[in-house]
């Protein structure tokens, strides 16, 4: 029998499916390249872990690319990642994925979404680059220009890296994969929030915490957070500051408060010094006037040295109290800064805030203790420390000079006459004529070594004397004279005859002897004056009274005649 049942037909449709199953998954698996995909990690090998994403074989993945900057790679066996798939492919038959260029897309998308929303965004800081750094903004690598990490320059950025912080991108370029960002404009937005707010609640009085942000001669600028102000040098401490700098640096924090506040202009006036205690308050009852004090030297001027007292208070001794010897001397020849030196309270004014103080005055006066040693009328000795037109400075004890004046060096002769007599260097001996200890100045005289000769001379002289006379010289104002005990005196030109015709000096010449009444006797001045004519008129009144009468019938010549030979024979007997 033969079976005429229709022959099993062949599964055509099952090899169809089949070839068409393998063809959709070539297609599915070519379509996988350039896509990310999850995997799961099905073993770690040294520094490679091996992904199984779905293919005929694992993929290697280095295992540095699952670590996020600054942090410590934590996987194990089984996770399940996101990864890249670069190729289906590679010379050894394994797929090539890729988690860096995973997280990079991933990335981009989130990014450019953030761009396109002027959306803040979070990364880190990991590297540095020429012109910046280099910050992971999950995964995406983007490029941080050195102007852009911080309002102000940055000198160091180590603290900054492998933190995360807020960042603006400013541009974006997927196609050549670049991405550049801003730590500043954040800060900058951030900072004008806080400075709206901060203006809107600052008033004089308020006390912030502040930040030093940049030092010049004139004081320091400080950040309060979004706005600066400006903090003078005279109200950082009530203690002298000659630059911030003494008390203060850059980056530093400090206390201030506000001192004035102008909301037209916003310019705010900042102080440190006011948050302690004025050390001027009851200044007069601290340091009392006449007392002595230490102090320190902080500063010295061509006027003087100013002196702290404590911190805060200072006094200045003027150029004028620094020696009692040493004038017209630069303050800085006699002190020195920071030197550490006892000044005397000369006066306090506690409303300009300023104390005078003297320097000298904490040792003797040398012109008091010179006057207790050496009175006047005392001798003493020195060296001729400098010659003028006026006389010499004589080097006295205590390290001051005595002046001996021209009209001081001889009694006999003219002082520019005597002064030619002295050499700088010459020891010399003379008297204290005076001690001015206000004026700070001490007399003295050579010649008063020796007796005055004017005085002894004229000892036993009178005035209304007559005496003989011997011409010295001849003037043309009249006769310089010398009587026989060695007066020296003078005889006015008006004095030397009664008629005024004879008055003429041309008629006597050196040596000529004649007698003269004496009419004035100055011995302070040391002068003696005479007239021949006073002698005539004296002669004259004389012959009257003896030889003459009014009735009786004698003539003047006959008077003058008998008095004359009166005189001739009393010349003679002589």
């Amino acid at each position: 029998m033969i079976n005429t049942s229709p022959a099993p037909e062949k599964d055509v449709m099952s090899d169809e499916n089949f070839e068409a199953l393998l063809a959709d998954s070539f297609i599915a698996q070519d379509g996988l390249e350039g896509s990310v995909v999850k995997g799961r990690i099905t073993a770690i090998e040294g520094d490679q872990v091996l992904i199984d994403v779905g293919l005929k074989s694992d993929g290697r993945i280095a295992l540095k690319e699952f670590a996020q900057p600054g942090q410590e790679t934590e996987l194990a066996v089984g996770d399940e990642v996101e990864v890249y798939i670069d190729r289906m492919e590679n010379a050894q038959g394994e797929v090539v994925i890729s988690r860096e260029r995973a997280r990079r897309e991933e990335a981009w998308t989130q990014l450019e979404q953030a761009f396109k929303n002027a959306e803040r965004v979070n990364g880190v800081i990991f590297g540095r680059v020429k012109g910046g750094c280099t910050v992971d903004l999950q995964g995406a690598v983007a490029f941080l220009p050195g102007s852009q990490i911080d309002i102000r320059p940055v000198r160091d950025i180590t603290p900054l890296i492998g933190t995360t912080q807020p960042f603006q991108i400013l541009k974006m370029d997927k196609r050549r994969g670049n991405i550049v960002v801003s730590r500043r404009a954040v800060l900058e937005e951030s900072r004008a929030e806080a400075r709206k707010e901060l203006i809107e609640n600052l008033k004089e009085g308020q006390i912030l915490e502040g930040v030093v942000k940049n030092i010049t001669d004139y004081g320091a600028f400080v950040d309060l957070g979004g706005v600066d102000g400006l903090l003078h040098v005279t109200d950082i401490s009530w203690r002298r500051i000659n630059h911030p700098t003494e008390a203060l640096t850059i980056g530093q924090s400090v206390r201030v408060v506000v001192t004035r506040f102008n909301r037209e202009t916003q310019r705010i006036s900042l102080g440190m010094k006011q948050l302690e205690a004025d050390p001027w308050e009851g200044v007069e009852v601290k340091y009392p006037v006449g007392v002595k004090f230490a102090g320190r030297v902080t500063n010295i001027t061509d006027y003087g040295a100013f002196v702290e007292l404590e911190p805060g208070v200072e006094g200045l001794v003027h150029v004028s109290e620094m020696s009692w010897t040493k004038k017209n001397v630069h303050p800085g020849k006699i002190v020195s800064t920071s030197q550490e030196i006892e000044v005397m309270v000369l006066d306090v004014d506690s409303q300009k805030r300023r104390i005078s103080l003297g320097l000298k005055q904490v040792a003797d006066n040398p012109w008091e203790t010179f006057l207790d040693r050496h009175p006047v009328g005392s001798a003493i000795e020195g060296e001729v420390k400098n010659i003028t037109e006026f006389g010499l400075f004589v080097g006295l004890d205590g390290d001051i000079d005595g002046l001996v004046h021209l009209s001081d060096l001889d009694w006999s002769r003219p002082g520019e006459e005597a002064l030619k007599d002295f050499r700088k260097g010459d020891m010399v001996k003379a008297v204290v004529l005076d001690v001015d200890v206000e004026k700070e100045r001490i007399s003295l005289g050579i010649k008063q070594l020796d007796k005055d000769p004017f005085t002894e001379a004229t000892q036993d002289l009178r005035r209304g004397q007559t005496v003989t006379c011997t011409v010295t010289k001849v003037v043309e104002n009249g006769l310089e004279i010398s009587t026989a005990d060695g007066a020296k005196g003078f005889i006015r030109k008006s004095e030397i005859a009664r008629d005024r015709q004879d008055q003429r000096t041309d008629r006597y010449s050196e040596g000529d002897k004649f007698d003269a009444l004496i009419t004035n006797i100055d011995r302070s001045s040391r002068k003696l004056t005479l007239s021949i004519k006073a002698l005539e008129m004296a002669e004259e009144k004389k012959a009257m009274a003896e030889f003459g009468s009014s009735d009786s019938g004698a003539s003047l010549g006959d008077i003058l005649g008998a008095a004359l030979r009166e005189r001739e024979r009393t010349q003679a007997d002589d």
